[in-house]
């Protein structure tokens, strides 16, 4: 089998250390944001370091199990790496369900960046 592309192992491996952390603990992920960065969750948009970790702190929920069903990465021409995430969650006792995000990462001094970050469960409302 051959080797990942470089811009894979980029990808899958902030996949893997972002889950890690959220699932652990999440204030873990600040050094992963700057003032630059966006994040939209469930079609809600923050913007800058501050305001994202206010919102990922400030999830109603005390326990989250991620688990990553797929994940798909590309380069794009600026040298930075997209990434897409598919998977489903478990949060404190409710149902399990599947997710969505998407990872802009930027590298920054050596250190990967995410400066493009989006959410969405996998919710379908098909009655209306």
């Amino acid at each position: 089998m051959a080797s990942k592309l470089v811009w894979e192992q980029i990808g899958a491996g902030f996949v893997q250390h972002y889950y890690q952390q959220f699932d652990s603990d999440r204030t873990k992920l600040a050094d992963l944001y700057t003032d630059a960065s966006c994040l939209t969750w469930e079609g809600v948009g923050f913007q800058g370091h501050k305001a994202i970790m206010e919102k990922i702190t400030s999830l109603p929920f005390q326990s989250i199990q991620h688990s990553i069903t797929a994940q798909d990465h590309q380069p794009t021409p600026d040298s930075c790496v997209m990434s897409m995430v598919m998977g489903q969650l478990k949060a404190d006792t409710d149902q399990v369900m599947g997710f969505q995000q998407t990872f802009l990462l930027k590298n920054v001094d050596n250190k990967w960046i995410c400066t493009n970050d989006m959410f969405r469960l996998a919710l379908h409302n098909f009655g209306a």
